[in-house]
Order: structure tokens, then sequence, then C-alpha cells
């Protein structure tokens, strides 16, 4: 179980220096927070891509353990978010989308 864990967290760490795939016509950033934007696919949305996302968001990453703790100056609120295989959880999505839309986080007149 140890050495699972610890496995996943090396892949995780690997991936996280792999750039987002890249889309024709709309880059990476917006296509995802789209999609957590519409609510359509909570349950489809890749943790890996919503750690870089929440960073080029500008928030800060620590990990402890499976847990990757997100915080921002701005923001009040502090994202504890545990991956699920690949996925994130979808209420963690619910949580990240309420922050984004709260804090209007991702505008480009930013």
């Amino acid at each position: 179980m140890i050495n699972e864990m610890k496995a996943d967290l090396i892949r995780i760490t690997i991936e996280r220096q792999i750039p987002l795939k890249r889309e024709i016509g709309m880059n990476p950033y917006n296509k995802l927070l789209s999609r957590i934007l519409s609510g359509a696919s909570d349950a489809n949305i890749s943790f890996i891509e919503m750690c870089k996302l929440l960073i080029e968001l500008g928030f800060n990453e620590r990990i402890r353990g499976s847990h990757h703790i997100f915080t921002k100056d701005d923001v009040e609120e502090i994202l504890n978010l545990q991956p699920k295989g690949a996925k994130t959880k979808p209420y963690q999505v619910k949580q990240i989308r309420r922050v984004i839309l709260k804090y209007k986080l991702g505008d480009q007149n930013e």
C-alpha cells in the first residue's frame, strides 16, 4: 500500500512536468476552465490537470501525503484535494467551481 502511494506520487510528479495536451483553437487552460464552469463533467476531470489549473490561477500548492492543499492570498478558502484514481473527486470540482465564481478567477481581464 505504501509503495503504491509512493509510486502514485512519483507518477504525479512526472506527469506534472509534461505540458497539458494542446487542442487546436482553444488552449487547455481555457478548455478545462470552461468544462469546470459548465458543471457537465464533474466526475471526469483529470486530477493532474486540475492541479495545473489551480497553479495557473495563482494558487500555491503544498503536498502532505495524498493531500494537495492549495492556498491563495486573496482567497479565504483552502482547497484540500485528494485524487480518486487519476480523477478529481466530483465534490471537490464543485468546491473549486464555487471558489472560481466567487472570486472571479480565470477572467481574461485580471
